[in-house]
């Protein structure tokens, strides 16, 4: 069986040996969950929703391995080609971001998908990173040429994502959005009383959306009073938890998937739970957490200030987007519609995060003098 050697200059031998192998095979990991909680969670909703019971199956084997492609082939670009694809493809997201507000399909009150065969895309998934990268870049070359006003470019591209997000209404994706981007500025230097002054706005912002939007007061007021409302969801996620126990019911023995409308999606941490116990949603959280510290500790001896702020935007989105859904699976946040990155069903989800995988291993690549910048 031929393997790769260290002297092979070809550009997969190159690659293999300078990625991060062991967040490649963590995601590798988490995308082999991906194709167990479909198994285990799917059949269930199809059934109840008058679907073939293989649907969302055979869709999701086809999203996950396509997820696996993107994860490869953007991590083998340098750094330049991802500034380039970020650029480019935050500009096309920004612009069908937009077009849902024309031409969206309408769910639950909010136009956030665009209508595609055999799928419904979410562009504002694919804003997160590549904005991130985005926003590194400009804040970076303004740090370079000073002449450039980068962080005031970034700043005003930030707003516009904002309106738009707002105008859907998508809320938690602009707090997503708006943490990944303060953190980006944070790490950049920002000064300590803009800090607090962005933190009070931003508890301001989060006040507002309270009063403001129907749907946000409703699931804060649910969380904070359950009597008040409908807690239908995340009521029987929490007793799907008990009953899975410390090492669950077994594969297929779950019953919260027959009753439960996002079994597949939003509250797939609850089938987990339910049918393999509270050890593999511990596993489930170490592989996560493994992610993000792995690329933290990538950084550290990291000199470029785009690659630290692009890859500490990118790391803060997945990590913040996997622990929204598990924590407001288990009752700790307001529930949000939020994916379980690589094992929440879901296409868009499932791309979008993959882009932000392979650009986060494309730039923690151990780069030597006279690599491509």
């Amino acid at each position: 069986m031929a393997t790769l050697s260290r002297a092979d200059n070809s550009l997969l031998g190159r690659w293999w040996w300078t990625v991060d192998r062991w967040t490649l095979g963590a995601v590798g990991v988490l995308i082999g969950f991906g194709y167990i909680m479909m198994l285990a969670a799917s059949p269930a909703v199809a059934e109840r929703i008058g679907q073939s019971r293989d649907i969302f199956i055979l869709k999701q084997v086809f999203f996950l391995a396509l997820a696996g492609g993107v994860v490869v082939g953007v991590s083998l670009l340098s750094p330049s080609g991802i500034r380039r694809l970020a650029l480019a493809g935050c500009l096309i997201a920004l612009a069908m971001t937009m077009l849902t507000l024309v031409h969206g399909v309408e769910i639950k009150g909010a136009r956030r998908w665009i209508a595609l065969p055999g799928l419904s895309l979410q562009p504002s998934e694919f804003l997160k990173p590549c904005f991130a990268v985005t926003a590194a870049w400009l804040i970076s070359e303004g740090r370079r040429t000073p002449r450039l006003p980068g962080t005031l470019i970034a700043v005003v591209v930030y707003v516009l994502i904002a309106l738009l997000l707002k105008s859907q209404p998508d809320i938690g994706m602009l707090a997503v959005v708006t943490a990944v981007f303060f953190v980006q500025l944070y790490l950049a230097g920002m000064n300590l009383f803009l800090v607090a002054v962005a933190l009070a706005g931003g508890g301001a912002a989060a006040f507002a959306a309270y009063v403001l939007f129907p749907h946000v007061h409703s699931r804060v007021e649910r969380f904070l009073h359950p009597a008040s409302g409908d807690t239908y969801q995340v009521t029987t996620a929490l007793e799907a938890f008990g009953n899975g126990g410390l090492l669950g019911r077994g594969p297929g023995e779950g019953r919260v998937k027959d009753v439960l409308p996002d079994a597949h999606a939003d509250f797939v941490f609850a089938v987990a739970g339910e049918e393999f116990g509270m050890l593999v949603c511990v596993m489930i959280l170490g592989v996560f957490a493994f992610v993000v510290v792995r690329g933290l500790m990538r950084l550290l001896e990291e000199q470029d200030l785009f690659v630290v702020l692009a890859c500490g935007g990118l790391i803060t989105g997945f990590g913040l987007q996997a622990f929204v859904n598990m924590a407001s699976t288990l009752q700790l946040i307001p529930t949000k519609g939020m994916t379980l990155p690589f094992i929440s069903y879901g296409g868009s989800s499932a791309l979008a995060v993959a882009l932000g995988i392979g650009m986060l291993l494309a730039l923690t690549r151990r780069r030597h003098h006279g690599d491509v910048p």
